[in-house]
């Protein structure tokens, strides 16, 4: 997400774009962090150098470099390694991505995600299989995720990436800013429909001069999280499983029900002036300034328990949480975020040795995802974090906000605004999931790769401005559906089928 897509983070990412120095180093504990078993690697004294290359979406941090050396010294301790951190920009990622592969640059380790192309770069061969290395550089990590992680992560029986421990299932909501919920009195949880938000969006508009009852961006939009995290995507979106129908049947998300109530609700808020007009070219980072700078109340997310005070510590902004969706445990979910080892790398078994860290070692999961104690975050005795004297997340030289890409999540401390019971509410979020019926299918898009590829630049030409509302769908839905499908989304949608049927089979053996 960032997860969201960046952050923008699982399934949703692909619907949303059819329709976001520590002491004791090594033994510090996270507060409530996951047991896992050390797998046996090699001591750092009896390895040969290496220069480990990590790719993955995020800004670059003015104190990367400050970070990255830290990180140097740890490690060459640990596994005999160093690390080139290299984050590219969200809205760059695909195609700096496509050009690492094509033109064979050498690298180690690379973010992977189902809305990230991660099955098509499979199919590939872009990412090596890692059952064996797994086995014997990464069973800490394999003992931390546990079997259905990675089970739900493999494609055709095998490892590709080694999926976050993080939240199991995806639902989608909103963050609202909490002084103007305070001011006005909302609440929030006498919202059960979303034609309940539309006095709330009024009272904004007439009353806050300047502010945008609901800011969206093309991939951080209503319509796409909501809609994407109702259904199954499948792999890339192109023919959807609706898991409440009861049936395997691969349909076109647009014509299903969840995405038109929806995306008629988006036309009558943005006629309303609800809406921000520039949102069907609006970047996240874009949307994430516009919140920072007070000029939105409320914005879409991939939800999960604590998502609010994780985006009030990232943006700087107080925020409160709605959730709208059931959570649903997905493959595109488990494979919402891992780590794949390029075929390109030089040295698989440090990569994997690396993987594992992030699994087992709390102080480097911690440098890795914030930064260094005293300087980009000060710790209580409780390992609860907080910014030092002065600093605010704008002003951090390290606020990357990326815990959720890597390794063990529930080693990572703790936020002073964050709920001490987060990582209990996850264990219970993740088993009060539904579960696709479609859980560990891998769709396998080579067969229809011309139409998935047409459909794809269908995709971009309605795709933002109908789910944000800037379009009428009354006129242009029809007119979308019938070009994917000239494009062959039908063709798709069959291929589909055939692959999920075949998995089926496999299932009841």
């Amino acid at each position: 997400m960032k997860k969201q897509i960046g952050i923008v983070c699982s399934a949703v990412m692909v619907l949303s774009v059819i329709l976001s120095g520590c002491s004791g180093k090594g033994t510090d504990s996270a507060g409530s962090s996951a047991s896992a078993s050390p797998s046996v690697s090699p001591k750092g004294s009896k390895l040969d150098p290496y220069k480990l290359v990590m790719v993955y979406p995020n800004t670059t941090a003015k104190d990367l470099k400050l970070v990255q050396d830290e990180l140097n010294k740890y490690l060459t301790e640990k596994i005999n390694a160093t690390i080139e951190l290299k984050p590219i920009d969200w809205g760059a990622w695909n195609d700096k991505a496509n050009l690492m592969f094509t033109s064979n640059e050498k690298f180690d380790i690379m973010f992977a995600a189902s809305y990230l192309s991660y099955n098509a770069n499979v199919t590939k061969g872009q990412f090596i299989q890692v059952d064996d290395l797994l086995n014997k550089y990464g069973q800490g990590a394999k003992d931390t995720l546990g079997p259905d992680w990675i089970k739900g992560s493999q494609i055709n029986g095998h490892s590709y990436g080694i999926p976050t421990l993080k939240e199991f299932a995806g639902g989608a909501g909103l963050l609202f800013r909490k002084d103007l919920v305070a001011k006005y009195n909302i609440d929030l949880n006498a919202i059960k429909t979303f034609n309940d938000l539309t006095p709330i969006f009024q009272t904004i508009k007439d009353k806050e001069q300047g502010v945008t009852p609901l800011v969206q961006s093309g991939t951080l939009n209503f319509t796409g999280l909501i809609t994407g995290y109702s259904l199954d995507a499948l792999g890339d979106g192109y023919g959807v499983l609706d898991s409440d129908s009861g049936n395997m049947k691969v349909v076109n998300s647009l014509e299903t029900k969840k995405y038109t109530d929806i995306v008629y609700q988006m036309r009558s808020w943005n006629q309303a002036g609800f809406i921000n007009q520039d949102a069907p070219t609006l970047k996240d980072d874009q949307l994430y300034n516009l919140m920072k700078a007070g000029k939105g109340f409320a914005f879409a997310v991939p939800t999960k328990p604590g998502k609010d005070a994780e985006m009030s510590t990232q943006l700087g902004v107080e925020l409160v949480q709605k959730d709208f969706i059931k959570p649903q445990t997905t493959t595109s979910e488990a494979t919402g975020a891992m780590l794949a080892i390029s075929r390109t790398s030089a040295n698989p078994e440090r990569a994997m040795m690396l993987i594992n860290l992030l699994y087992t070692d709390p102080y480097l999961i911690n440098l890795l995802d914030f930064g260094i104690e005293g300087k980009h975050y000060v710790k209580n005795s409780n390992n609860i974090l907080n910014f030092p004297e002065g600093i605010t997340a704008q002003t951090s030289g390290y606020n990357p906000g990326m815990a959720w890409m890597f390794g063990n999540q529930m080693n990572t401390y703790l936020w002073s605004n964050e709920d001490p019971n987060k990582w209990e509410k996850f264990k219970k979020f993740n088993l009060s999931s539904s579960k696709s019926p479609a859980l560990g299918f891998a769709w396998d898009p080579t067969n229809v790769k011309n139409e998935v590829a047409a459909s794809g630049n269908v995709r971009t030409e309605y795709n933002a401005a109908i789910n944000t509302g800037t379009i009428d769908p009354v006129k242009s839905l029809p007119i979308y559906i019938q070009k994917l499908k000239e494009a062959g989304l039908d063709k798709i949608i069959a291929e589909k089928q055939k692959q999920l049927d075949a998995w089926v089979l496999t299932q009841k053996k």
